[in-house]
């Protein structure tokens, strides 16, 4: 029989947001296979339960805790936890995002604005302003930003602006971080087979786009880059391009 290879990031602790499917579920899968303490978080305790039942086969050592990126006392609470578990975090995968129905600005209501802002964004923010405490030299966050980050679709304000700001936070961190020797990536996909789709789009070419676990992969190449070499922007699309 073939030998397994030997798991390439055992000993290392990730911390991922919106974890119960789509790319977030993809990386879990992803990471638990290299060998990682995972800490997997989602609004959905259900969908974390049976996760975690999953993953367990893989002999990796598994946290689940529901969590709300936009609440500050739901992020206490979990950062309490893995301080008290775990003492440090190696890897940081912001991965929680939301989009909304496609609307003109002038029909996009603003509490639904506000409510995309609140996740993509300040999300995003306190999640890795919590996080930082427990990361030390060579550690890696890794933001998910869509290619909506750098580009722009008719209908989805809100979406488009959060992902630009998320874009801009994560260039200003990762400049304010070299020093420390912590890597910030930013996760450029195109168009992916996931449930964000029937929001956006709900008659999107599934076919023609990537699957999930395609992008898992770049993540987890990343990730293991040596030390001393980031992919900085990780844009990635299907060979039909932006839908």
């Amino acid at each position: 029989m073939p030998q397994r290879s030997k798991p390439r990031l055992s000993g290392r602790v990730a911390l991922i947001t919106g974890a119960s499917r789509g790319i977030g579920l993809a990386i879990a899968r992803a990471l638990a296979k290299e060998g990682c303490t995972l800490i997997l978080t989602a609004r959905d305790e259900n969908k974390l339960s049976q996760l975690s039942r999953e993953l367990s086969r893989q002999k990796v050592r598994i946290l689940t805790q529901s969590f709300d990126v936009r609440d500050p006392y739901s992020i206490d609470d979990l950062f309490r936890t893995i301080r008290n578990k775990f003492r440090t975090l190696d890897i940081l995968i912001n991965n929680a995002g939301i989009a909304h129905a496609n609307l003109p600005v002038k029909n996009l209501p603003y509490p639904v604005w506000k409510n995309v802002f609140s996740t993509n964004v300040d999300g995003t923010f306190l999640v890795t302003q919590a996080a930082l405490g427990l990361m030390k030299r060579g550690s890696t966050i890794v933001n998910n930003l869509s290619i909506a980050a750098t580009r722009v679709f008719a209908g989805s304000a809100a979406y488009n602006a959060s992902k630009h700001a998320a874009l801009g936070f994560t260039n200003t961190l990762r400049e304010e971080l070299r020093p420390s020797e912590i890597r910030v990536i930013g996760l450029l996909p195109g168009a992916t087979d996931t449930d964000i789709w029937k929001t956006l789009w709900p008659q999107a070419p599934s076919k023609k786009m990537m699957s999930p676990e395609t992008v898992a992969k770049a993540v987890v190449e990343a990730l293991l880059l040596p030390p001393n070499a980031t992919v900085e922007n990780l844009e990635i699309l299907p060979t039909a391009g932006t839908l």
